[in-house]
């Protein structure tokens, strides 16, 4: 029988020797979530900063506009004004709304309202067509509107830009134009 017991004491070590597969799947697969979690943890962390950097400048920007100043908005009727293109058969359909800086300014406005509208129509008609489809031309003419308004109105206008045509080499210390902006609310041409 000693052969037997020989055989029964090698019979339980046959099962004891088990594959290390198994460990080294276990292994690897710890691993591949350890890497996983720390790029995602890189990747959110990178995220959050620089959701911080633009909260930031959108905590500035709001900061900026103060509604007790809001300005007031006044929309232009439709304008359709022939352009100066050879042959005289472009026209442009002009839709604009002037950004003032108070109800004040708007009621000022209104009062030289015939006036503005006939300067507004002579600076359209100078245009081309081709200079009313760039947005620089665009930026230009809006810029003669604020122009042409303040010198009816009597408001001095700031000196251009450093860089500008004209430009002085110091800047001027003249008070805000009350005429803010010059908005397109439509514009067609055909």
């Amino acid at each position: 029988m000693s052969a037997a017991a020989a055989a029964t004491t090698a019979a339980p070590e046959a099962p004891k020797k088990k594959s290390k597969k198994l460990l080294f799947i276990i292994i690897g697969v710890v691993v591949l979530a350890l890497i996983g979690a720390a790029a995602a943890l890189f990747i959110l962390k990178k995220n959050t900063a620089e959701d911080d950097e633009y909260a930031d400048d959108e905590a500035v920007a709001q900061v900026a506009k103060d509604p007790k100043n809001a300005p007031t908005f006044l929309p232009l009727e439709n304008m359709v004004v022939n352009l100066a293109d050879p042959g005289g058969s472009r026209f442009i359909q002009l839709g604009l709304t002037l950004q003032l800086q108070d109800a004040k300014t708007e009621a000022d406005v209104k009062t030289y309202m015939p006036n503005i509208r006939s300067e507004i129509l002579l600076l359209i008609s100078q245009r081309t067509a081709d200079e009313m489809l760039q947005v620089q031309g665009k930026g230009k003419l809006a810029n003669d509107i604020i122009a042409a308004i303040s010198k009816e109105m009597g408001y001095e206008m700031p000196a251009p830009a450093a860089g500008e045509e004209g430009a002085p080499k110091k800047k001027s210390k003249a008070a805000p134009n009350p005429v803010q902006a010059v908005l397109f609310s439509s514009l067609i041409v055909q």
